[in-house]
């Protein structure tokens, strides 16, 4: 058994071939041309599935194309809602076009759910029941995998994770609200406070690492902290503070085995996952005796999309 598995993002679309073990095949790729509309782009999308798959003679053996799309959709009817970083594939309907292109069936799913379900059923947490995976970058995202399965809510339109209000009136969110969680634990949120706390401490080594990186980024106050910089210190516990505080929330709600951490900011690694854990340790899970959630980081890196959105069939 063999499916397509597709990851669209804003500058090029990636996909692969991939088996019923979570294992790639062959992989192909093309730039997203943004000036071109979504008949002429989806159409070379099509052209290039069908002549990798002709290609390797994978004939009957296919059973169907997943598609990760950085947005919302229509899962009923395969048209897309809002793709913020493509706007003018809006109200296409993409399932319906590749489907009497490639004549197999298509199935879409948001690119955070797709990296969920890859490592729910191939990655770090294939062996538990409930997993919750958090993408911490430019902004929050994640998704929720219950028993191998996806829970996406009406529409296809749930497991919005970064929206979920946790400081009320608080900071600005990308989403036009106040508060978000995306605004405290996100990659772009820890540059915005490692930036304010190098202008009121300009000794600070953030400073010095900062040159030597030549831009300011997550890793910035991770380097100055091991430098033994204070300043960098409290901005990590301060960005810890929200990030766990939010998974809190999560463990009360979902109650899950596990919480896979993904992104630019998790690439941090033990340096991150031990003091989420410790954080979350402290405070019970809300709750005195509340069964362990794990907190692990993703294994499958950029190739989870794809997997992820393969896996809709296998």
């Amino acid at each position: 058994m063999i499916a397509v598995g597709i990851d669209v993002g804003g500058t090029s679309i990636k996909g692969a071939t991939i088996n019923e073990k979570g294992e790639i095949l062959d992989r192909f790729s093309m730039p997203t041309d943004k000036s071109l509309p979504p008949e002429k782009i989806i159409g070379e999308l099509c052209d290039l599935v069908n002549q990798t798959l002709s290609e390797h003679h994978y004939d009957d053996k296919v059973v169907g194309i997943g598609i990760g799309i950085p947005g919302t959709f229509n899962k009923e009817t395969g048209v897309i809602v809002n793709l913020p970083n493509i706007p003018s594939w809006n109200d296409f309907n993409l399932k319906t076009f590749m489907e009497e292109r490639c004549h197999l069936y298509v199935k879409l799913v948001n690119d955070a759910d797709a990296a969920a379900l890859a490592e729910a059923k191939f990655g770090v947490a294939k062996e538990f029941n409930y997993v919750l995976m958090i993408t911490l970058g430019t902004g929050v995202g994640g998704g929720i995998v219950i028993n191998k399965n996806l829970y996406n809510g009406n529409l296809g339109m749930g497991a919005e994770l970064g929206h979920m209000v946790i400081e009320l009136d608080g900071k600005e969110c990308g989403c036009g609200r106040h508060g978000c969680f995306e605004a405290y634990a996100s990659a772009t949120a820890l540059i915005r406070d490692t930036k304010e706390a190098m202008a009121k401490a300009p000794n600070s080594l953030m400073n010095e690492v900062a040159n030597e990186l030549g831009q300011i980024d997550a890793r910035v106050p991770f380097i100055a902290e091991e430098r033994g910089d204070l300043t960098a210190k409290e901005v990590i516990n301060n960005y810890v503070k929200y990030l766990s505080e939010g998974l809190l929330n999560y463990c009360n709600i979902f109650r899950p085995n596990v919480i896979v951490l993904s992104g630019g900011v998790a690439n941090e690694g033990e340096n991150l996952l031990s003091r989420v854990r410790s954080y979350m340790k402290a405070h019970h899970y809300g709750m005195e005796n509340a069964p362990e959630v794990e907190i692990k980081q993703a294994s499958l890196g950029y190739d989870a999309g794809k997997i992820g959105a393969a896996a809709l069939y296998l």
